[in-house]
């Protein structure tokens, strides 16, 4: 019986790739030096499945930053900004496309599909010119064949890499990067060719985009794409993974198929009713985007009973998605409680649960491990730390009610400015101010109890007043406290909240270099007591300017970690809602004014099927107004939404009633505020990015200036503020001090031209 692995993480269990990334990126090391921590990474995955008795290994699912733009490099796609004059793409260009440089702003970035893992977009339009200009699928492929592996390589197909691209710039509006699948394939075709001559027997193209509802014309080219790839694929076997059933028959040159049996709640019954005869089926039943342990009693029956239907042969035990949105090693988690432990698998762990499942149903099981298996699913269920029936009957009162605040935002934002009395083109930030080495060492010696709370606070409390300083110097309007005591946003909560356990390694790529550590929710959630008022008095104290109060939101919260699968996910961003709403409550009595609940994760969280997606948009938005429907009209509520196709979910967005949203706009060329162009009526604050905080490079005056001037032909004045992308916690004070100056001097200057022409 066959086993197989969709995708693997590339960080490493501890990071490796981050920081060769980051130091060569800052000049401390060399190409060949990160390129030596990539090879051995590569060869530790491999060598790790191959022990494991994985058959269809998979390899180019390593990148240095992104494969979509891995394979924007391999079909020579660069906008002609960067300057590229064909040959094989270097480092320079490759990292200048997804990062900037000082002179040349970096492509556009935004969410994979449902997840928290950023894409590089591709820039295409009707000229765009396609070369074979990365030789890395191949160059893999070999480099395992060396070190005795023999992968499957993965591509992104065709039809996905050409739907999640977008026009470039100048592009007509009409133009559809699908109308040049004919242009790309020869590529692809030369790819194939080679990875036949180099030995592939197998190759797997990641079509995820057949997920999705699609119309005709979008089926049509994923049926054009492969069988005009039919010569090119003879002699080898050729997976897709996932895809449509409706599809299928009609495709010769595909193999094998691959479904997500986990997720895809109704696949299973299609699988059965009508499955082509003499195919491969991979059978997708273990978690990729989870880390509980598989039920591996269950998951067997599931893979008995697709075994009668497409014989013994033909099915091949895998994930339901890539690995590489889970956790890497839960060896390395030596602090984490035993018991809930025993309930995860990682990464590792889930390659042993794939062979495990795949020998039991070649009439090798290993019962001892199965057994295992069975008592850690009959200890979770009934653990008297899952379930709290206070929070549960609390949560449930919630359903079938509105929770809204009794004036419209009109009407607040009066109430508002006559308190705060802002400017026009009010300026903030979005939270978070630059983490120092210094700082990072302080949280993790106070944490290892290497210093007093006495000499934390102390050291907190001096970064705060630096930056509230910083921003009186810079004379921002609304200031933040910088978040010095967080090591991330929902990890800080977490922390605080009952029912959610953490990692030391469990991190998670969410784009480039940048990782983040999902907490893990495996009980009913509850605050035991306050967790930012502290901090939010203490900064408000040193400043007569309006000082945010700073929250993670409920659907962030949840969707930015690895939620518990034992009850729906609703119930369980309900129960977050009730926790931060008594925190909103303190926050405004100890004086707040100013009150940020980011949902930065609101659009990822959007089911990919249509069918599902008003249920989803109502819990969600109605989580985050039970959050604020009790503040008083005067106390003005923010919110903050991340890199996302926004423009789908803009009424659910007006829905939510903050008094403010702030949005990542900048990469996409203010693509956001064509919704508005377009009619749609936003009376509440608006502040859409002004300038890329994921790139190094600092947007002079002019350029934010000639960027705001584009929102005020769409936004009424009254409604824009002006703030950056994100939060700074990535950047150096050396980039963030010369960026913020000049985003409010731009603002300055644009009041003043304002106040003249009236």
């Amino acid at each position: 019986m066959a086993s197989h692995i969709v995708g693997y993480p590339r960080m490493g269990p501890k990071r490796e790739l981050k920081f060769a990334l980051e130091s060569f990126w800052d000049g401390k090391s060399s190409a060949e030096d990160l390129q030596k921590v990539a090879a051995d990474l590569r060869s530790s995955i491999w060598k790790q499945m191959a022990d494991a008795g994985i058959k269809y290994i998979p390899s180019n699912t390593f990148s240095y930053y992104d494969q979509m733009l891995d394979t924007s490099a391999m079909l020579g796609a660069v906008p002609e900004r960067y300057g590229w004059n064909g040959g094989e793409i270097g480092f320079d260009t490759f990292f200048s496309m997804a990062r900037g440089n000082a002179t040349v702003p970096a492509m556009e970035m935004t969410k994979w599909f449902d997840t928290n893992y950023h894409f590089i977009v591709p820039e295409l339009g009707p000229n765009t010119k396609f070369s074979y200009s990365s030789h890395k699928a191949v160059n893999e492929y070999k480099e395992a064949k060396a070190l005795g592996v023999d992968t499957v390589p993965v591509l992104i197909g065709p039809v996905t890499y050409l739907f999640l691209s977008k026009s470039a710039k100048g592009v007509q509006k009409s133009f559809s990067p699908l109308s040049l699948l004919g242009n790309i394939l020869p590529v692809y075709k030369e790819v194939i060719t080679e990875l036949k001559a180099a030995g592939a027997s197998w190759i797997q193209f990641d079509e995820p985009t057949l997920v999705l509802d699609l119309d005709a014309r979008q089926l049509e080219a994923f049926t054009k794409a492969y069988s005009d790839l039919e010569s090119s694929l003879s002699g080898l076997n050729c997976l897709i993974k996932p895809t449509l059933l409706m599809t299928i028959t009609a495709l010769n040159s595909i193999t094998g198929f691959g479904f997500d049996l986990v997720r895809g709640a109704k696949t299973l019954d299609l699988v059965k009713c009508s499955f082509p005869s003499g195919k491969y089926l991979f059978a997708g039943v273990v978690d990729g985007r989870n880390i509980w342990a598989n039920d591996l009693a269950a998951s067997l029956d599931i893979l008995q009973s697709l075994e009668a239907i497409v014989g013994k042969d033909k099915l091949v035990v895998s994930t339901s998605c890539s690995l590489m949105h889970t956790a890497v090693d839960l060896v390395n988690e030596t602090k984490l409680d035993n018991e809930i432990k025993s309930w995860l698998a990682f990464a590792a762990q889930k390659v042993v649960e794939v062979n495990a499942l795949a020998k039991a149903l070649a009439s090798s099981r290993d019962e001892a491990f199965f057994s295992a298996n069975a008592s850690a699913q009959a200890s979770r269920k009934s653990s008297p730390r899952v379930t709290n029936e206070e929070v549960q009957k609390a949560a449930a009162a919630l359903r079938g009610s509105d929770h809204r605040r009794a004036t419209n935002v009109s009407a607040r934002l009066d109430a508002q400015q006559k308190k705060l009395n802002l400017p026009i083109l009010p300026t903030t930030t979005i939270g978070s101010f630059p983490q120092t080495v210094e700082l990072r060492r302080v949280r993790r010696e106070y944490k290892a109890k290497k210093i007093s709370e006495d000499e934390y606070v102390s050291a907190i409390k001096e970064e705060i007043n630096k930056v509230v300083k910083l921003q009186e110097e810079l004379d921002i309007d609304v200031l933040v406290h910088g978040e010095p005591e967080r090591n991330d946003m929902v990890e800080y909560f977490g922390e605080q909240l009952q029912g959610f356990a953490f990692t030391v390694n469990g991190w998670v790529q969410s784009y480039g270099s940048r990782c983040v550590k999902p907490p893990i929710i495996y009980g009913d959630v509850s605050r035991p007591k306050a967790m930012t008022v502290f901090w939010s008095s203490m900064a408000q104290s040193m400043t007569s300017r309006p000082m945010k109060g700073m929250l993670t939101g409920p659907v962030t919260i949840l969707n930015w970690s690895f939620v518990r699968n034992d009850q729906p996910r609703f119930e369980t961003c309900y129960q977050i809602a009730l926790a931060i709403k008594k925190e909103v409550e303190d926050l405004e009595a100890a004086g707040i004014q100013v009150i940020q609940i980011d949902e930065a994760a609101l659009r990822e969280g959007l089911p990919l099927r249509k069918s599902e997606q008003a249920f989803y948009q109502d819990w969600a938005v109605h989580s985050f107004r039970i959050t604020n429907c009790g503040v008083q009209d005067t106390t003005q509520i923010h919110t903050h939404m991340c890199y996302s196709n926004f423009n789908d979910i803009i009424h659910s967005i007006i829905d939510m009633d903050a008094d403010v949203i702030t949005i990542e706009n900048s990469r996409s060329d203010e693509k956001l505020l064509s919704v508005f162009r377009e009619g749609v009526k936003y009376g509440a604050g608006i502040g859409p990015g002004v300038y890329d905080i994921h790139s190094p490079r600092i947007p002079s005056a002019e350029e934010i200036a000639d960027r705001i001037n584009k929102m005020l032909a769409v936004l009424e004045t009254n409604i824009l503020w002006v703030n950056p992308d994100c939060g700074l916690k990535t950047r150096k004070y050396g980039e963030v001090k010369p960026a913020l100056t000049n985003m409010v001097d731009a603002a300055k200057l644009l009041r003043t031209q304002l106040a003249s022409a009236k």
